[in-house]
């Protein structure tokens, strides 16, 4: 949560909710569409809810949003909570994030908490916040806030800066080039260079006359095709981009669901090509160079899962070959397979090397011109340990106990700046001297009104149905009783190896708090908290570990007495989103109410869809037939059963969300309304100009939290006021 709001209304309001009344929800036709895969007949009722293009599915959302408003609109807290959102919003300092060192000045997003759309600024090359100059705003793009940067890429001597943007949360990225000192843009924008599931990604070449950057085939292909075979070009400033070289492609060994990732970070002759094959964190390396083939320095099969060219010139990687945890490697040279026997520079040690992936956009191992930085996940909090080149110890990164970091950025004095993240205070940036070891936080933090000085947090482990030790983070106010009345709510993600580490809880979670709350995130397998072994016990065949351990991390907090089932709430999104599914079929009184956003429900069909496609390596596919079998048996959409007492639920989705497709949420919530026996809403909220959630204006995100909020003190008969 990035925007922290202030509490400051004059008196305080009292917000009382004991279950509003709603009326029952609009009938949703069925057919009787029945397929037969691996040789079972699966009954798909709701078929007819795929179908965007059908006026008649157009007006049955249009319905729903309707009903779900009805409820939404009538509640006392809808009011207070958006206005108290929005005053804490502009009492907050701008956030500076994602650096970038080039030339004389680092780039960052700078995002305003009275703008809706982060923008992107210089600093001086001692990053100093006052240096400050707006290089690019969308917001005067469009006023509406319905255009994103979906990613940025400056020049290596700072001089030019590449911007892929995209309108309504689509991800659908057109690159602009723009010169830094006069902010005019160079030469036409090329399209089709991002979308939501493979991304988009762009290297620049030594000297900055020209970059390699992806493109996909556009008009050239069939409609089905248009946002798979991601390819790499060359573009030399000046040219047609139509006519631009082909520099890594199917020839090459690009596959239908290659994702790419380039990086020349050091303004180096070659350029490191990171390609996945589709979601899996499987990986093959390519290092190009400017008249020259591209050279394959590793094979998906040699478990590497992150490569990129140190200041050297050299090549280091993370391996995870024989080692869960992880290992770096060197490779002095590029050459072909040569990742393969690179030589051990780091050893595998007790914690995990965290690999996030390079789609994330994260520097896995970052670089000073004489050090290395390896960032460990410890369960869910980091650590940074710091190597010379050649992977000699020279100490750690100076991080709190419970603290993540994300970004290392060398400066052009050598200092280093790195973020620091909790749960209790806002993003900060500190400066490390490698000539003193000093450390001292540099002026980039964010000021916040939110205080959680009267907060704790404590980290437990709630043991999963095969007995698996499950870490859970508890936020709750000091000398908060635990008598089974506490309202909580979980959290929760178990994929892609991606890792729920700390972040400052904001102002989502503050009030929360406030209304007697107490809220949890729990480190749940599939994720990477401890290593590989970590994410690949929760997926593929093994997925069902992942809604085992969540559901044992509820039954922790119910049995310890910090909530019971009727005061107990759950959360998640997109993968997360298919984790509240998995939940509501399975326990469906496990929790008195549930939020559930952009989630995948029906797991038979979702590999039809482009981003399903990209996923059947962390999923697997219903053409298998052990993967059919664990697919079909947790499917959630496929395991609603009639007359069943289903908790609260309320679903939100995008209308342009094409990471996962919105008729996964129709569909759900058709089925669900259709078999609750509880009297309980189950509600869908579609946003008509967002996507995945990517991308959403600052006003989007703010009538969604409220929303959110307004439900769940409704659902659980909360209480908020105002903190004074």
């Amino acid at each position: 949560m990035k925007y922290v709001l202030r509490f400051a209304l004059v008196c305080a309001i009292g917000i009382v909710a004991a279950g509003a009344a709603i009326m029952p929800p609009p009938a949703t036709p069925t057919d009787s569409t029945v397929d037969t895969v691996q040789g079972v007949k699966i009954a798909d009722p709701y078929r007819w809810l795929e179908n965007w293009d059908d006026p008649k599915v157009k007006a049955w959302s249009d319905t729903q949003n309707k009903y779900a408003r009805g409820y939404l609109d009538r509640l006392k807290s809808q009011t207070p909570i958006k206005a108290e959102l929005l005053k804490l919003v502009t009492a907050t300092s701008p956030a500076y994030y994602a650096l970038s060192a080039k030339g004389a000045r680092v780039f960052a997003y700078y995002s305003d908490p009275a703008k809706q759309q982060p923008m992107i600024v210089t600093l001086n090359a001692a990053a100093d916040p006052k240096s400050r100059k707006i290089l690019l705003d969308p917001n005067a793009l469009d006023a509406g806030g319905h255009t994103a940067i979906d990613w940025f890429v400056a020049s290596g001597d700072g001089t030019k800066i590449a911007v892929s943007l995209s309108k309504n949360g689509s991800e659908a990225g057109t690159l602009h080039v723009y010169d830094v000192a006069s902010g005019k843009e160079i030469g036409a924008a090329i399209p089709e260079v991002q979308y939501a599931t493979a991304g988009g990604s762009l290297a620049w070449a030594a000297g900055g006359t020209g970059f390699y950057y992806t493109r996909y085939p556009g008009p050239a292909v069939p409609d089905a095709d248009r946002k798979f075979y991601m390819q790499v070009y060359f573009h030399k400033l000046g040219s047609d981009w139509k006519s631009d070289p082909l520099a890594l492609g199917k020839n090459d060994g690009l596959e239908k669901v290659s994702e790419v990732f380039l990086d020349n970070r050091f303004n180096l002759p070659t350029v490191m090509a990171m390609v996945q094959r589709g979601d899996g964190n499987i990986w093959a390396f390519y290092v190009l160079r400017q008249g020259a083939a591209p050279v394959r320095v590793g094979n998906y099969g040699d478990e590497i899962v992150f490569a990129g060219l140190g200041p050297n010139g050299a090549i280091y990687a993370i391996s995870r070959k024989n080692s869960s945890n992880g290992k770096i490697v060197k490779l002095d040279a590029p050459t072909p397979d040569g990742l393969a026997s690179a030589k051990v520079i780091v050893p595998e040690s007790s914690v995990a090397i965290l690999s996030g992936g390079a789609e994330q956009q994260v520097s896995d191992l970052a670089f000073s011109k004489g050090a290395l930085f390896v960032r460990d996940i410890v369960g869910g909090p980091n650590q940074v340990r710091v190597f010379d080149l050649n992977g000699k110890p020279m100490g750690t990164l100076p991080l709190p106990d419970v603290a993540s970091n994300n970004e290392i950025v060398t400066l052009a004095d050598g200092k280093v700046l790195f973020d620091v993240s909790t749960y209790l205070r806002p993003r900060y940036y500190a400066m490390w001297n490698p000539k003193t070891g000093k450390t001292s936080e540099s002026g980039l933090k964010v000021v916040s009104p939110i205080s959680f000085a009267d907060a704790e947090v404590t980290r437990v482990f709630a043991t999963s149905k095969d007995g698996t030790r499950v870490p859970v983070n508890i936020v709750m106010k000091k000398g908060t009783k635990l008598d089974g009345a506490n309202p909580v709510l979980l959290y929760g993600y178990g994929g892609y190896g991606i890792s729920q580490t700390p972040g400052f809880l904001g102002s989502f979670r503050r009030l929360w708090l406030d209304a007697g709350g107490i809220y949890a995130i729990a480190n749940i397998r599939g994720g990477s908290e401890y290593g590989e072994r970590w994410h690949q016990e929760g997926m593929l065949t093994r997925k069902q570990n992942v809604f085992d351990d969540f559901a044992a991390a509820a039954e922790y907090l119910v049995d310890k007495r910090y909530t019971s089932h009727a005061k107990l709430a759950l959360m998640g999104g997109s993968n997360g989103g298919l984790l509240m599914g998995a939940e509501i079929t399975q326990h469906p009184a496990l929790a008195r109410a549930v939020v559930s956003a952009v989630g995948i429900y029906d797991m038979i069909r979702v590999e039809n869809d482009t981003n399903g496609a990209f996923n059947v390596t962390e999923f697997g596919t219903v053409k298998n037939a052990d993967q059919f079998k664990a697919l079909y048996a947790y499917s959630p959409y496929h395991h609603v059963t009639a007359k069943t007492p289903y908790p609260a639920v309320l679903m939100l989705t995008g209308a342009t969300d094409d990471r996962v497709k919105p008729w996964h949420s129709r569909k759900f919530t058709a089925a669900l309304q259709a078999a609750s026996s509880s009297g309980y809403p189950v509600l869908l909220r579609t946003n008509m100009t967002s996507g995945h959630g990517i991308g959403s204006s600052l006003s989007e995100r703010i009538a969604e939290q409220t929303d959110e909020l307004g439900f769940l003190f409704d659902q659980l008969g909360m209480t908020w006021r105002p903190m004074h």
